[in-house]
């Protein structure tokens, strides 16, 4: 029995015959690993499938794809340098205070999560913001480290509450 597609079921597959190898090489060159290459390609087309406009809809699928990736590489670099900060800081604790790996993994979790809330924000306003609730600083002594009034940390700490709770609607 053959089972119709939709036509917006054709389009992706379309889309991804067309451009997957592309977009998996334009990948490669900048990563230098065939295997995180295929996996952000996959992610990319999992991304166009969740939240692209209708796909008969894009003029230019390639600088969309494009978009899409760059961005998920991005991440991925980023969450990559997350973990060897955090496995850096693992190294330098005694062996007794260091957690478990199970621990190690929720909280490798834990700070990627955070990291992708706070995605968008401009660096001071989340360093304001890290600060603030990872350190306890107070806002003046957040001033003084970004140099800024504490006016303007008042101003950076409701921009960061307002973008946590619009990501969270």
């Amino acid at each position: 029995m053959i089972e119709a597609t939709s036509p917006s079921e054709q389009s992706l597959q379309q889309l991804y015959r067309e451009h997957r190898g592309w977009l998996e090489t334009w990948l490669r060159r900048r990563m230098g690993n065939a295997w995180d290459a295929a996996d952000l390609s996959q992610d990319t087309f999992l991304r166009v499938l969740c939240n692209a406009p209708p796909l008969a809809e894009l003029r230019e699928p390639r600088a969309y794809l494009l978009t899409v990736g760059k961005r998920l590489l991005s991440n991925f670099y980023t969450r990559r340098h997350l973990e060897k900060a955090y496995l850096d800081a693992l190294a330098q604790m005694p062996e007794a205070c260091a957690p478990s790996p199970e621990q190690r993994w929720l909280l490798l979790e834990t700070l990627q999560a955070l990291d992708e809330l706070l995605d968008g924000l401009p660096r001071a306003v989340r360093r304001a913001f890290l600060w603030s609730q990872l350190e306890g600083l107070g806002y003046r002594e957040i001033a003084e480290r970004l140099q800024v009034s504490e006016r303007t940390v008042k101003r950076y700490m409701a921009q960061a509450y307002e973008h946590c709770l619009l990501v969270e609607l």
